[in-house]
């Protein structure tokens, strides 16, 4: 561990080599991808949607499987010794339960999207139905046992069920699927739900490390307002470097994507209270009990029973996490602040993604801050990620060894 951890801030002195140059050479607001307001919502939190399961051979979205509006086209099969395998990731999640009826391991196979999905799909199956979990009855395809061009060819579809096989169980099964972020749902069988995915190279395949649109921030006057309305030079509630409450301005989005349907992790925390919704890669300050030193974590880790930092009235506290679920949601925003944090939802949260080290994203921004903390003027954020953390992606790949980023970190910059 102490080696790593030398690595990581040898690497995180090697980022900050190029920006030293780069900020030298701004001289006007990044350019990318079109840009456009979010929609506007309210600052009032609106309930929790009801749930209403799929019928029988009803698929969502209402459009066929293979068309830009759901999965996409068939890309080609992808065999065991061809380029492509490597593509594939096994899924050894602990709370699937695997058929693997020709007994290759060939159903735990597939695309890392398609992992995320099923393992998002899984923790919500056990918060529907405690005791039951999520089954797999087909993953990829090596055999030819589908249709032509079936996306089990490619490790971007599975077949499932729940653990018990009760049937009454599947048009909500599918329902779930959904909301857990599948890209095509279809309630194809009695006996099984199907469900899809874009492919890896697809550029709809990438996510963030965000917030949802609706979150709430907290201005310095005690105003909230929902992230997306933020502007720069706003001072919003953070956490400095010892841990206290502070209020820190508020430079740029680090990702903006207003229309962007999103799979959100939830944590939900009990005394204090507190529901935060933010992608699978975004940082968390995590410990183990109430007393224990905080970690940056990736969201996805969170577990119920650690522990969260929140805030209540002027100080921060740890909360006990009581339940974690994944939940759908529109618009996805990163706000990046001076200080690297921010409080949304009264939770404590980093500005960072894809890399567990706050210290070593703070270090490697410090361009970037100071840049956005010395241009004034009116314009306009263009949508999409922040070209700079682009950058520092594609500079940090070369530097520190894969494991040290998240796994949607590649379907994100890399498609």
């Amino acid at each position: 561990m102490k080696a790593a951890r030398r690595l990581l801030l040898l690497s995180g002195r090697a980022l900050l080599l190029l920006p030293v140059v780069l900020v030298l050479l701004l001289e006007a607001p990044p350019s990318a991808r079109g840009c456009g307001p979010g929609r506007v919502v309210g600052s009032r939190r609106r309930p929790p949607r009801k749930l209403v399961p799929l019928a029988y051979k009803q698929f969502s979205p209402n459009v066929p499987e293979k068309t830009l509006g759901a999965s996409g086209r068939y890309e080609g099969k992808i065999a065991r010794n061809s380029e492509r395998f490597k593509e594939l990731t096994p899924n050894y999640n602990p709370d699937i339960i695997f058929k693997d009826e020709e007994n290759t391991g060939a159903d735990r196979l597939m695309t890392q999207r398609c992992k995320d999905r099923l393992n998002s799909l899984a923790i919500s199956v056990m918060n529907q139905w405690p005791g039951v979990k999520l089954r797999v009855t087909e993953g990829w395809d090596e055999d030819g046992h589908h249709s032509e061009e079936s996306l089990h060819y490619e490790g971007r579809a599975v077949d499932i069920t729940t653990s018990d096989r009760d049937r009454n169980k599947y048009g909500m099964l599918a329902r779930l699927a959904v909301e857990a972020g599948f890209d095509w749902v279809y309630y194809e069988s009695k006996a099984h739900i199907h469900c899809s995915v874009k492919s890896e190279h697809s550029a709809a395949a990438k996510t963030g490390g965000c917030f949802p649109a609706r979150a709430l921030a907290t201005l310095e006057n005690g105003t909230k307002v929902p992230v997306w309305a933020l502007r720069p030079g706003q001072r919003v509630r953070a956490m400095d470097e010892q841990g206290r409450p502070t209020y820190s301005e508020f430079l740029i989005f680090l990702d903006k994507a207003p229309s962007a349907r999103t799979a959100f992790h939830v944590i939900e925390t009990q005394d204090p209270p507190r529901r935060l919704a933010l992608t699978a890669a975004h940082l968390l300050f995590v410990g183990e009990n109430a007393t224990a030193p905080t970690k940056a974590v990736f969201a996805s880790l969170v577990k119920p029973g650690h522990y969260v930092l929140v805030t209540e009235g002027d100080k921060v506290q740890a909360a006990r996490v009581a339940v974690v679920s994944v939940q759908m949601d529109i618009g996805a925003y990163a706000p990046l602040t001076r200080h690297g944090t921010l409080v949304v939802d009264e939770v404590v949260a980093s500005c960072f993604a894809l890399v567990q080290e706050q210290h070593l994203a703070q270090l490697a921004f410090w361009p970037l801050r100071l840049y956005y903390s010395l241009a004034r003027g009116d314009w306009t954020q263009p949508e999409g990620v922040h070209w700079y953390s682009m950058l520092l992606y594609h500079l940090g790949r070369m530097l520190l060894t894969s494991d040290s980023f998240h796994p949607s970190a590649a379907a994100q910059f890399e498609s």
